[in-house]
């Protein structure tokens, strides 16, 4: 009788169970997009570090699809972020460089453009924010301004993770559109206000975007002094300047502890049973900087067209849907989030989108259409077709080749030996400069 009782409890569980899996389904899905700030292909353990220890990041890795050839927009900041949040090449909404603490106060990604959060509102989702924002300072450029029904967090391009002081000396620790500074390590309080987020709207669809600071500089970690005050001025000096071996111990624990953030975020969907029902995506921004970091295997480093500047980990989560320990070798930018989340969501996509849906191929495993893809940054350009890659540095240097097959680390420049191909690609790198910067000028 008991072994009787036992059977039906455990079938009861089984259909609770299979109950609760079939009701997470049957909602429109959750999307989570965490950012890390210049963190290099390399600094994952799961990506190769001996140095630093990602488990939590391992293991979304591990359970969804790690990505090889991922791709930043942009090799610093600002457009990256311009591009992820429109879905179009980041010269085409006019924030091609770093949008600056010193000069460009008064700058910004303008309000008429469509970021991803407004676009998914107008499907019924709830939208919050919390992290770096870095594409304009007014109010009027504020996230709450741009889709995101809540955020918090810093408008500028880092910010002491302590005392919240910008790289000029102004406060910098935003609610909504007020400054409204709170005590807290800024990898800390992001998680803090991104699991909030989340408990918060378990039972509606909703965005959550966490752009983190790290392990963007000031290299502090959760014991560090505060090093800026309101008033401070870049480039004023460091009062403890550290050596090499204390930059890299502080370097790890910093990506280490948004690791432990992305545990935080991970648990939290699992414990409120919404994990199946939650798409979660994530990258840097761009590559690590020349100081610290790795961008192992790859030649270059932050600001610079070399795959080190731009190639960075990524991954994407879908328990149920998206199968585990997948390896995606396909050729993807930033950009491609903004329809492929709209695509998952079964939104209406906005017109003239230069990224494209990556659903059909990380859920059904369909290869991308071939399509040429192009950086620019400070002058500097470069296409990729293909294996093909060609960088044009500026008109007097000679242009650069590379086959990324036979050669990741772009050792070989192969420009002489193949003359009518980089004639083709120059003149599709100045027709896309043509197009792409039309519209702001």
């Amino acid at each position: 009788m008991i072994t009787k009782f036992n059977t039906l409890f455990s079938l009861l569980i089984l259909a609770v169970i299979s109950l609760s899996c079939d009701a997470q389904k049957t909602r429109k899905p959750n999307i989570i997009i965490i950012m890390a700030d210049d963190m290099g292909y390399g600094d994952l353990s799961c990506y190769g570090s001996t140095l630093i220890n990602t488990p939590n990041l391992d293991k979304m890795a591990s359970e969804g699809i790690k990505f090889t050839d991922f791709h930043a927009n942009g090799p610093v900041c600002s457009p990256t972020r311009a591009a992820l949040l429109t879905g179009k090449y980041q010269q085409r909404v006019g924030i091609d460089g770093v949008v600056t603490a010193k000069y460009h106060r008064d700058k910004g990604l303008a309000v008429s453009e469509k970021t991803f959060a407004e676009a998914i509102k107008d499907a019924g989702y709830v939208t919050g924010m919390f992290g770096k924002w870095h594409v304009g300072y007014k109010k009027e450029f504020n996230p709450i301004n741009q889709g995101f029904d809540e955020y918090i967090g810093y408008v500028s391009g880092n910010v002491d993770y302590h005392s919240h002081i910008d790289q000029e000396g102004y406060e910098d620790w935003w609610v909504g559109d007020t400054i409204k500074n709170e005590k807290g390590y800024s990898t800390d309080l992001i998680t803090k206000h991104s699991v909030d987020f989340i408990k918060r709207h378990k039972d509606e669809p909703f965005l959550l975007y966490i752009p983190h600071e790290a392990p963007h500089g000031p290299f502090q970690g959760r014991k560090s002094a505060a090093e800026r005050y309101v008033g401070w001025k870049n480039g004023a000096k460091q009062k403890n300047k550290m050596s090499d071996e204390e930059l890299n111990n502080i370097y790890k624990e910093m990506v280490e502890v948004m690791d432990e953030g992305v545990g935080e975020v991970m648990k939290t969907l699992k414990e409120l049973n919404i994990d199946k029902n939650t798409i979660v995506f994530f990258c840097s921004d761009n590559g690590a900087s020349k100081k610290v970091g790795s961008n192992a295997p790859f030649r270059g480093y932050k600001s610079t067209l070399w795959e080190g500047g731009h190639r960075v980990s990524a991954m994407a989560w879908y328990p149920g849907t998206i199968q585990p320990n997948q390896v995606n070798n396909e050729t993807v930018l930033t950009m491609d989030l903004f329809p492929t989340i709209m695509d998952l969501v079964g939104a209406e996509q906005p017109e003239n989108l230069d990224g494209v849906s990556l659903k059909n191929n990380l859920i059904k495993g369909e290869p991308l259409a071939e399509r040429d893809l192009f950086w620019g940054y400070a002058g500097r350009k470069a296409i990729r077709q293909g294996d093909w890659k060609l960088i044009l540095r500026n008109k007097n240097a000679e242009p650069l080749l590379y086959n990324l097959k036979e050669d990741i680390g772009e050792n070989n420049n192969l420009a002489q030996q193949h003359p009518e191909l980089v004639k083709s690609l120059t003149k599709k790198l100045e027709a896309w400069g043509d197009d792409v910067y039309a519209t702001t000028k």
